[in-house]
């Protein structure tokens, strides 16, 4: 059976939450491969509960599912242990979840240094959430990172905090004037979280090639998006990992070779959390209308989404850089009551145009869409179950953001439940 990869195709938050959720009796693995508590899931169960995630995989509301937080993330002790209490408190059966030994975990220095370093950027931050996330990332990557494996072993646990805190807090004290902290109360705070979630941590690359050997079927979940990507997306507005189908192979240690279906989440229309280029962006009252009818505030963040028109640019984009082989259209519903509902087909970049993502990031900047108008409808899709029962006006969206976005699009989500969805085409059967 395959390894599939379900990504986000725009800039984050397209639903990939429930499109996880809807896969997963589908599946018996979900993995987490990268990213941290900087994003997060929301699942709508068909008895009305929502479910906020933001570290744990969204198939973890899938009781028959084993769930992964792979090599690939970076982990925060204590938000773990908050959002496991949460979802056991909720009568969510958490036995099923596994941790990376060599997942990297997020110190509260980590925190600290994210938090004084944005503020003192001021207007030119990059728009971080202030979790810590890039500067555990910049310590895995200078080798002087904290590991999930290091928490059983106190001495190789202690003597990395001593070496980083050794520099850590001289940065803190003489460039932020922040005090610094202290070795001993990061050590125990950090220990004292690692024995509530010992017991789950594990060789999770190899159970996740035995399970590919033994005929089971992993789904490999990214966080973020396509365009938040620190080596394709529009850096350095970006997140600090690979959320493209390329880090899951690394961020899980699944082969390439394995990974035959790339799902692929857009919205039907764009949004992104956060500084940075947004070519179709809508500053006025439509960008308002769309934010408030959507729903556009981040999960993890509360924070407003910025929000457009969608951008079939960006979709070709993602679909080459991933490889995508299906597309999952989210919250067509909220398009509902538009006469008309532009799609950006292209930009128009110091007088000329391109149908393609500009490759400097000056071009990107100043990019201006090029829109192609579509008929809008007034009917409520809250309850289609299959694309003719669609308006023809919407159908007619769909089909062109087929034609223009690279892939076809096999799954339509017409509400937030997990049952208000259309599916085209089996997204989970491998085409090689």
């Amino acid at each position: 059976m395959p390894a599939i990869v379900l990504i986000g195709a725009q800039w984050g938050d397209e639903g990939k939450g429930k499109a996880t959720d809807i896969l997963g009796d589908r599946v018996q693995w979900v993995v987490r491969y990268q990213g941290g508590n900087n994003a997060g899931h929301t699942v709508v169960l068909p008895d009305g509960q929502d479910f906020a995630l933001h570290l744990i995989p969204s198939g973890i509301l899938t009781p028959s599912v084993t769930n992964v937080i792979g090599n690939g993330v970076v982990v925060d002790p204590g938000v773990l242990l908050d959002e496991l209490a949460g979802l056991e408190e909720r009568g969510v059966d958490t036995s099923k979840l596994l941790i990376s030994a060599d997942a990297h975990l997020i110190m509260p220095y980590h925190v600290a240094i994210d938090k004084v370093t944005e503020r003192y950027l001021g207007k030119a931050k990059i728009g971080t959430t202030g979790r810590g996330i890039g500067p555990a990332y910049q310590d895995k990557v200078a080798r002087v990172g904290v590991r999930v494996q290091d928490l059983l072993d106190e001495s190789i646990l202690r003597k990395k905090v001593e070496a980083a805190l050794e520099v850590k807090n001289q940065i803190l004290a003489k460039v932020y004037n922040r005090t610094g902290l202290s070795p001993n109360e990061v050590v125990d705070t950090v220990l004292a979280a690692g024995e509530k979630f010992a017991h789950r941590i594990a060789d999770t690359r190899l159970l996740l090639n035995q399970a590919l050997e033994q005929g089971e079927t992993v789904l490999l979940e990214g966080s973020q998006g396509t365009l938040l990507d620190v080596d394709h997306g529009t850096y350095p507005f970006v997140t600090s990992s690979n959320p493209t189908s390329g880090g899951a192979a690394t961020g899980s240690g699944i082969a390439p070779t394995r990974i035959d279906v790339v799902i692929g989440i857009l919205k039907a229309y764009t949004t992104r959390v956060g500084s940075g280029p947004f070519p179709s962006e809508l500053t006025d009252e439509m960008g308002e209308r769309l934010r408030k009818a959507g729903g556009e505030f981040g999960v993890t963040t509360g924070r407003s989404r910025r929000t457009g028109w969608f951008d079939a640019v960006i979709a070709r984009y993602a679909a080459r850089v991933n490889g995508i082989t299906d597309y999952f259209l989210t919250k067509l519903d909220v398009l509902s009551g538009l006469d008309t509902v532009p799609i950006c087909v292209g930009y128009e970049v110091d007088g000329f145009r391109t149908d393609e993502m500009p490759m400097t990031q000056t071009d990107v900047h100043h990019a201006i869409p090029i829109y192609e108008e579509m008929a809008g409808w007034w009917e409520d899709l809250s309850e289609c179950r299959t694309f003719e029962e669609l308006p023809a006006n919407a159908r007619a969206y769909v089909e062109r953001i087929e034609q223009l976005s690279g892939a076809r699009i096999s799954a339509i989500g017409v509400g937030p439940g997990r049952d208000q969805t259309i599916v085209r085409h089996d997204m989970t059967a491998a085409r090689l």
